[in-house]
């Protein structure tokens, strides 16, 4: 087997072994060619060099609120090592004063890896704020790769998820038409016929990070697969729920490393009064395959999970040479149980079964979410809660923890500090959710999505057939539209005791359009029924939001016209989940005091009021509701 070669020109850095050959461009550091089974080029040749395979950033100067879109080129190129196994080479940007707003704060360096014998090859970069640097904003870094749009027509992100795609230009007129937003295309003329009448929107394709691994294309012709695979969540911001684009129409595959999508400027960090900030995003790997067998591309997709698998295994790479990529030795280990105590279900602690236990730079209990600059480790805790999290980067960081089937977010009181080598068993922890009194009644699961709830089948007009009686059915576009059909005159009705969840609560209260293209806010009722009212008591609300774009939660017991609202949320939210194809953004727990004096003996109605009616994308997604009765004996 033949060792690494490296050739270095003026224009090109040649990175190859026996399997494939890497060109990147010098010093720019863009991916320019990639030959791999007899193709010159997997890469999109149509296009300018510097578009085919790139870092990228979207920046923001303070007070600038619209994001600068930079290609990240590279000034200094360098080996930083090289021998017949391995090359590792670097392309450097860095910022001086002299470039004063012109260019991003920071110090870039990419890197990419080729090892010997391996079908594909590694980029990460490091980047760097100095401290005293200029303020700055980061809405967006990824790397992304533009494919032979000749060769690659099927993608694939999951098993249940792949699909023959429509070519670049059949989201272009007179081939395309533009929907509610440029992203969603009906098909009205496309090269394949087959896919006549579809929508195309890449955020179709969207996926939270904790399933995000591999994704990406294969060719027919010959059979070839090109893969993007994540071994590691650790350097992507806002946690495991967090939702972000893959592979979509170009053919265009992606690893992002931080975005606001789903989420909204929340996740875009803000670099301010010169503060220091290092980190390293990746390395992520881009594998080749291919196969004798033209006629079933799944084999390739098979072969690209098997290879996730063993990436995953070897994770953090030994071979990655920057000393700011902490290697297995100079990391540490934590474990420990955690147990739910609800007294008003069950009197022994309760395992926390399946919770999301994870580590995020110290913060608030649920911080971890909105959190943008540093590093997560996560893990799901065992049938007993037990949990472990290996490989955690040295550092400070606080223990953050949700169990699925209960609100709330538990934080482990103490701050703790990683240190290389460390195990640190922390024992049994107990998560006391939020709870006053016995629950009265509840609507929808507490998972932090309103996926259980109920999503309508799309206009047949507007489908996407991949999602057609699939789990994710929620993914269709435009069916926000169906609630006015749904509710033509008056808004949802939900009554405790009579009504189901999964048929009659809408995925999301969004505005009902009418008949002049304009949106009217929608006020939905819960009716239930009291035996009686405790006198001078306090029963709570509890209210679970999945998802909120621009929307104001107005709750009013027993009266609907009251001027002012018994609780009012104020605008919250800047997800555009509806709008995304998501069922869920961030996550909010509203908890609302409410007097007896506010409740009556037999019926009573809560009327939920959305207000802002702007725009068909303005709405609540809702997790889960519960009222709770006033505080009482506990279980023994």
């Amino acid at each position: 087997m033949d060792g690494v070669k490296v050739k270095v020109s003026s224009r090109y850095v040649v990175i190859k072994n026996d399997i494939f050959e890497l060109t990147l461009s010098n010093p720019d550091g863009i991916v320019t060619g990639v030959r791999y089974d007899g193709v010159d080029n997997l890469m999109e040749v149509l296009n300018r060099e510097d578009n085919r395979g790139y870092w990228d950033i979207v920046w923001n100067p303070p007070g600038q609120r619209t994001g600068i879109f930079d290609v990240i080129k590279g000034t200094e190129f360098r080996i930083i090592h090289h021998d017949d196994n391995q090359a590792e080479v670097s392309f450097t940007r860095s910022w001086d004063p002299s470039l004063g707003g012109k260019a991003v704060p920071l110090i870039i360096d990419k890197r990419f890896i080729v090892l010997r014998g391996s079908s594909g090859f590694y980029t990460y970069g490091i980047y760097e704020h100095k401290e005293g640097w200029p303020d700055f904003g980061l809405g967006e870094t990824r790397v992304a790769f533009k494919l032979r749009k000749d060769k690659f027509h099927c993608m694939a992100m999951a098993d249940d998820r792949q699909r023959v795609m429509p070519m670049p230009e059949d989201r272009m007129p007179p081939r395309g038409q533009q929907l509610a937003y440029p992203e969603a295309v009906l098909l009205v003329d496309p090269v394949n016929p087959q896919l006549r009448g579809e929508v195309d929107d890449k955020y179709q394709y969207s996926c939270e990070n904790q399933y995000n691994n591999v994704h990406g294309w294969i060719s027919s012709d010959p059979s070839i697969g090109f893969w993007q695979i994540t071994p590691s969540d650790e350097f992507r911001t806002g946690g495991p729920l967090k939702q972000n684009l893959t592979s979509h129409v170009g053919p265009t595959m992606l690893a992002i490393f931080l975005s606001s999508h789903y989420a909204g400027e929340d996740l875009s960090p803000k670099f301010t009064n010169g503060e220091y900030w290092k980190k390293v995003h990746g390395p992520v790997f881009m594998y080749l395959n291919s196969s004798q067998d033209r006629s079933d591309p799944s084999l390739l997709w098979e072969d690209a999970k098997v290879q996730m698998v063993m990436e995953k295994s070897i994770w953090p790479y030994d071979f990655a040479l920057s000393e700011d990529f902490q290697k297995t030795e100079q990391r540490g280990c934590i474990s420990g149980r955690l147990l739910v105590r609800d007294r008003y279900i069950k009197y022994e602690d309760i395992y926390a079964t399946s919770a999301y236990v994870g580590l995020a730079l110290p913060g608030e209990a649920g911080s971890w979410q909105r959190e943008c600059k540093g590093y997560q480790f996560w893990c799901r805790a065992d049938a007993d809660g037990s949990f472990y999290i290996k490989n955690i980067v040295a550092g400070n960081y606080n223990l953050y923890a949700w169990v699925p089937g209960f609100i709330g977010d538990y934080k482990f009181d103490a701050a703790l500090t990683i240190s290389s080598g460390d195990d640190i068993y922390l024992g049994d922890l107990v998560y006391e959710p939020p709870r006053d009194g016995p629950t009265l009644w509840e609507i929808g699961i507490p998972d932090r999505s309103a996926a259980e709830f109920y999503v309508p089948d799309p206009n047949p007009n507007y489908v996407n057939r991949l999602f057609i009686n699939h789990p994710d059915r929620f993914r269709q576009y435009g069916i926000w539209e169906r609630y006015a059909e749904l509710y033509p005159d008056s808004d949802l009705v939900y009554t405790i005791g009579e009504s189901n969840y999964s048929t009659d609560w809408f995925y999301a209260q969004v505005n009902r359009r009418t008949d002049q293209n304009t949106y009217l806010p929608t006020t939905w009722q819960i009716r239930f029924n009291l035996d009686s009212v405790e006198p001078n008591s306090t029963y709570n609300f509890r209210v679970a939001v999945a998802s909120s774009t621009l929307a104001t939660l107005e709750v009013r017991f027993n009266e609907q016209d009251r001027p002012v609202p018994h609780f009012n949320s104020r605008m919250f939210g800047r997800d555009n989940t509806i709008a995304r194809h998501g069922i869920h953004g961030l996550y909010w727990l509203f908890n609302i005091d409410v007097s007896s004096a506010w409740l009556v003996r037999g019926v009573n109605t809560i009327y939920l009021k959305q207000p802002k009616n702007q725009s068909p994308f303005q709405g609540i997604m809702y997790d889960y509701l519960r009222l709770e009765g006033p505080g009482c004996q506990l279980l023994t």
